[in-house]
């Protein structure tokens, strides 16, 4: 029995996967997986992948759409679509409480208006598509508006203790008296251990990196005892991962954590790591005292009331998180335009 297998058996703690083609969908299914994030790069993922898929979507939108972007943003949907296919049975199965498959859109473009719009169109691929939604005010607003339609919806780059507080209660209004929707909350652990490396490098901090190792992990179980403590209608979702630890640490959790299934989520799966429920396990008062005396952005992120809503967007973490997603959206941009030049000119590169 894999790994990710030991751990459904023996905790709560259950595995997502994170931007995967088809065949990585059933393997990551095989081995337990029970739902999938798909994030604005994957198009472009997919481009090295499986080229002809794409170039035939391309074609296809190209036809209808005089604008790259739009064609990206049909393009995105329909190949989430195959995707959210494959986790189609256990949604089937589970009544609609796994097998769901996120999509996120333009990252260029979040205002509300935009993300309602991109959410109706992902929709028509599967009722196991999930919309995923920075939590930022933009994306607040827009959370309020499909939490009442019933949307499921997946809440993410979720940093800081604030904005799940701040998101959690949005959910709670926009659905007073109604049935609440089935809505993750995605904390981005290994992207703002990234970050937070990135910060000691650029100005010498003087930490041991025994203690800045604790810092994801720390601020994920922050947030996950806010949640359990208020009784929060979400359900946790760990992503960003960058090391094993990201998930090792986690289990143990009422939780689930997205992997990417290539590398990290096979490595893992076929390896004899022993299942210890970890996430319980407190993090030192010393660790902690260290993290928040030397990291101001580790800081805002612990304390519920050291950031303000309106500095959401530009918080450092946050920033670098979108900015991976800004890449991969330009670069399949890039692509479809090259992919028109060439339907201009018979099918000829020029």
């Amino acid at each position: 029995m894999g790994y990710f297998r030991r751990v459904s058996e023996l905790t709560p703690t259950r595995l997502w996967v994170n931007n995967v083609t088809r065949e990585q969908a059933r393997k990551g299914i095989e081995a337990g997986a029970v739902g999938c994030t798909q994030n604005p790069s994957y198009v472009s993922k997919m481009l090295q992948f499986d080229p002809d898929l794409c170039r035939s979507l391309f074609d296809k939108w190209i036809e209808t759409e005089d604008d790259d972007n739009e064609v990206l943003i049909q393009v995105q949907a329909e190949l989430v679509g195959l995707i959210a296919e494959e986790f189609l049975p256990l949604y089937e199965e589970s009544c609609g409480k796994l097998g769901y498959v996120t999509i996120q859109g333009d990252p260029f473009n979040e205002t509300t208006e935009s993300i309602l719009r991109q959410a109706e169109i992902a929709r028509q691929y599967g009722p196991n598509i999930m919309i995923k939604i920075p939590v930022v005010p933009e994306g607040i607003r827009a959370v309020s508006v499909l939490a009442r339609e019933g949307i499921p919806l997946c809440l993410t780059e979720v940093f800081v203790l604030r904005q799940a507080a701040d998101i959690c209660q949005a959910l709670l209004d926009a659905t007073a008296g109604k049935p609440m929707p089935v809505a993750y909350l995605a904390h981005i652990a290994g992207i703002y251990d990234e970050y937070l490396g990135y910060y000691v490098r650029d100005n010498n901090v003087d930490i041991l990196p025994d203690v800045l190792w604790h810092a994801g992990i720390t601020a994920a179980k922050k947030v996950y005892a806010v949640i359990k403590e208020r009784r929060y209608p979400v359900e946790f979702l760990g992503g960003g991962v960058r090391g094993i630890h990201h998930f090792t640490e986690m289990v143990g959790a009422e939780a689930s954590v997205t992997v990417n299934w290539a590398g990290m989520g096979e490595t893992l799966d076929a390896s004899d790591t022993p299942v210890i429920q970890r996430f319980f396990m407190p993090t030192p008062h010393t660790v902690i005292d260290q993290l928040i005396e030397k990291l101001p952005d580790f800081r805002k992120g612990y304390f519920e009331n050291e950031i303000t809503p309106e500095e959401f967007e530009s918080f450092g973490p946050v920033a670098l998180f979108r900015s991976t997603f800004e890449k991969g959206w330009k670069e399949a941009r890039e692509a479809i335009a090259k992919r028109r030049s060439e339907l201009k000119n018979g099918g000829k590169v020029c």
